[in-house]
């Protein structure tokens, strides 16, 4: 059989596999609460537990509400029917308990970024332990390249974040990029969709650990900023974030069956 693609450009192929992947890869559609639940799972076993520490967002239907899991509840507990629906104020509108104090700093986020719609905070041990070093996350894999040029910086903690002071704080040093490191304290990463915020929490716990592994043996080689920015936008389609969750939401379902209970 004829080969019919071989003198094609590399443009010309990540463009037809952008279009058959569009077109050809299913995606399940779960409920926001439902995929809020399978996150939180998913990064259980991903290493983002840390006792009661970190919060998980989503925008819910009407404006200014976001559901998120109830204090004492851990990610390893959490299911559609026990997250609360809450204002920017932090009342609980819906469900049974209060919310994590430290969302407020969600909510000065949301107000800034209004294409954000998913926010994960978390205290991984390989990012908290990179955080105390205060140095920046250093991007130098392909596999962790969605977040080339895509992590802010705050060098400096400021202390719990369950002020106004810490809100304005976090949301300026985010920016516009997609995730931040938070010197002495741990990460967090935005989304368009909770698919999107899952992946790029999980990336990040990677590269945190890539990156302390890496600077035991010798020094960090950076990679081309071009080809980092190819690979950057390769990886970070709707599409690649959906099939990539439906994936991880599989194995989780495996290890956690009562997730959508």
């Amino acid at each position: 059989m004829r080969a019919n693609t071989l003198n094609l450009s590399k443009a010309e192929i990540v463009a037809r596999s952008l279009a058959q992947m569009d077109s050809d890869l299913p995606v399940h559609d779960w409920a926001p609460r439902q995929k809020l639940a399978l996150t939180c799972r998913i990064l259980f076993d991903g290493g983002h537990d840390s006792g009661l520490s970190g919060q998980i967002t989503c925008r819910a239907d009407v404006p200014d509400t976001y559901y998120t899991q109830p204090l004492g509840c851990g990610f390893d507990e959490v299911t559609p029917a026990n997250l609360l629906l809450v204002d920017h104020d932090l009342r609980t509108l819906d469900g049974q308990g209060i919310p994590n104090p430290a969302n407020r700093f969600h909510t000065w986020i949301y107000r800034a970024r209004p294409e954000v719609n998913c926010i994960i905070h978390t205290h991984p041990f390989n990012v908290s332990a990179l955080s105390m070093l205060e140095v920046p996350l250093d991007v130098s894999h392909m596999d962790v390249c969605p977040l080339y040029d895509d992590c802010a910086f705050l060098e400096k903690w400021p202390g719990v974040p369950v002020g106004n002071e810490e809100g304005e704080i976090i949301s300026t040093a985010i920016g516009d990029k997609r995730a931040i490191l938070l010197a002495h304290h741990g990460m967090l990463v935005t989304g368009r969709t909770v698919e999107e915020a899952c992946i790029l929490a999980l990336l990040m716990e990677r590269a945190a650990r890539l990156q302390l592994a890496a600077m035991q043996a010798g020094t960090i080689k950076a990679i081309p900023p071009a080809l980092a920015r190819e690979a950057h936008d390769w990886t970070s389609t709707p599409k690649r974030n959906a099939v990539t969750f439906g994936y991880y939401a599989r194995r989780a379902l495996r290890n956690h069956p009562d997730t959508l209970a």
